[in-house]
């Protein structure tokens, strides 16, 4: 097989049963699962198959197998709200909450998944037929101003973590924050925040930071950061994704980018008014959904909105072309040894042509026809995040070993 893949030359055709092969053989991860929202929803079951068009969900157990995908990191998220003490509690309880239904769902399928809190147990996971669980935070505001809680979401499973999302908090600045920066990168208490994630062995996730953010990041990390779900702003401008120079410094610090599949972020995506009127409604459904308040009536109300909404406003989105666009530009400015997958999955993630994980081959199938070997592959698909987990893993065990020595 390795013959074959090494034999095909930059733009050669791959069929997707080719692919489908390659790929089986490989260890592949996408490391921004915001699945775990969806598990707390009335009705949904990972177990069963669900559509896109029916409940607007692209992961689960079926969808992983056809799709070939072992697992990843399957994310934490709980809303931003004000910076204050009651707005962190909130935000906090929530979190601990998702962390809880992570684990109950992998405890509830113990031959589907396997919970992994080290880079070394993702193959053996995958060698025993289950899929592979890591987990991440997404935005570090439940942690309020008491960095000590970081050890609990680390001792929850947690390994990998980003300090900010949409807008500025208490950690740093975002790149989306409407009212622009308000720290010049990482706050203070961000810094110190580094610091703890390097001492506990959890990877720092650049996504959703701002420039200057993820610089901070990069300059004060003993170890490789990665971003998590991001993508190129030489192919579209978009404050969410990273320039060239930035994306080099990023590889140069051993750090990896895990591509994002966001229409939005891809390519400039035409206004639709009338849709965006009709969301504003749907958005506090929405919410309260996410935080599992919501009755099965009144969610299956919210999802038949909705349906009627993708009918009457359809989304414009970008195209699998637009996806891979951004993906081969990284390629060729840092390599396939700092490049990965993050397609941001239940999280607004998805594009014409790859809606969902079933489509997963598709990438493969793009890369062997841009020349990327069997070897290049198996590090996209997932050593590389490994490899950056296994490096923070390394660092903390040395501070570990050091204090023991004294």
């Amino acid at each position: 097989m390795l013959s074959l893949v090494l034999s095909f030359a930059a733009h050669a055709e791959v069929s997707l049963a080719q692919a489908n092969a390659i790929q089986r053989a490989l260890l592949t991860l996408d490391t921004h699962l915001d699945t775990p929202a969806n598990l707390v929803k009335p009705g949904f079951d990972i177990m069963q198959r669900h559509s896109y068009d029916e409940d607007f969900t692209q992961v689960d157990v079926p969808r992983m197998n056809e799709g070939l995908l072992d697992g990843g990191f399957w994310a934490i998220f709980s809303p931003q709200g004000p910076l204050t003490p009651d707005g962190y509690e909130k935000s906090r309880d929530t979190a601990i909450l998702r962390a809880l239904a992570i684990h109950t769902m992998v405890t509830a399928h113990p031959d589907t998944f396997g919970f992994a809190t080290e880079a070394a147990q993702a193959a053996p996971i995958k060698a025993a037929g289950k899929h592979v669980v890591f987990m991440s935070i997404e935005n570090a505001y439940p942690l309020g101003t008491d960095l000590s809680l970081l050890t609990t979401f680390y001792k929850l499973g947690v390994r990998l973590a980003g300090p900010v999302h949409f807008k500025n908090n208490q950690l740093g600045d975002s790149s989306t924050d409407p009212e622009g920066a308000k720290w010049g990168g990482l706050s203070p208490l961000g810094e110190q925040f580094v610091a703890e994630a390097n001492r506990l062995g959890i990877v720092l996730d650049g996504s959703h930071a701002g420039d200057a953010t993820v610089k901070d990041m990069i300059r004060l990390s003993k170890t490789p950061i990665m971003l998590s779900h991001s993508g190129s702003k030489a192919v579209y401008a978009h404050p969410r994704n990273v320039d060239d120079d930035l994306l080099k410094a990023l590889a140069a610090s051993g750090g990896v980018i895990q591509m994002n599949a966001y229409s939005a972020y891809l390519k400039q995506l035409p206004e639709n008014p009338q849709r965006k009127e009709a969301f504003k409604e749907l958005m506090a459904m929405m919410d309260k959904a996410e935080n599992g308040d919501m009755s099965a009536k009144e969610f299956e109300q919210m999802q038949a909105k909705r349906r009627q909404i993708e009918h009457d406003f359809p989304a414009v989105k970008a195209t699998f072309d637009d996806y891979m666009e951004h993906f081969l530009h990284t390629l060729k400015v840092v390599g396939p040894l700092h490049v990965g997958i993050g397609a941001d999955w239940d999280g607004g993630g998805g594009v014409e042509g790859m809606m969902d994980v079933a489509s997963l081959p598709k990438i493969t199938q793009r890369l062997l026809e841009a020349g990327y070997t069997k070897e290049d592959l198996a590090n996209i698909w997932g050593l590389n995040a490994l490899r950056v987990l296994k490096q923070a893993e390394d660092y903390a065990k040395s501070l570990s070993n050091h204090t023991t020595a004294q």
